[in-house]
C-alpha cells in the first residue's frame, strides 16, 4: 500500500512540476486576457502562485525525500566509529 501511495505521489508531483515549468510559457504577460479567467486570476501574481507554487513545493518535497532515502544508504566518509576514550589522535 505504501508503494502505491509513493508511486501516485510521484506521478502527481511530476505533473505539478511540469505544469509549473510550462505556465510562464503558456500565458502572455503583456495580455491579461490570457490569464484573467484562470485560477488565481485576474491578477498575474495570483495565477502564477496557484499554478507554480504547488510545483515548487512538490519539487522541494521530492528532493527532500530523495536525500533522506539515498542519504542513509551512502557510504560513510571512511572514518570508523569513534571508540570510547579516544580523542581522534
Amino acid at each position: 500500500m505504501r508503494r502505491i501511495a509513493l508511486t501516485l505521489g510521484l506521478i502527481v508531483g511530476t505533473y505539478l512540476i511540469v505544469r509549473a515549468l510550462a505556465e510562464p510559457f503558456v500565458i502572455d504577460f503583456g495580455d491579461p486576457s490570457t490569464y484573467a479567467a484562470d485560477w488565481g486570476g485576474p491578477s498575474l501574481i495570483g495565477v502564477l502562485a496557484v499554478h507554480c507554487l504547488p510545483g515548487v513545493l512538490s519539487a522541494w518535497l521530492m528532493v527532500r525525500m530523495a536525500r533522506r532515502r539515498f542519504g542513509r544508504s551512502s557510504v560513510s566518509s571512511g572514518h570508523g566509529p569513534v571508540q570510547a576514550g579516544s580523542r581522534g589522535r
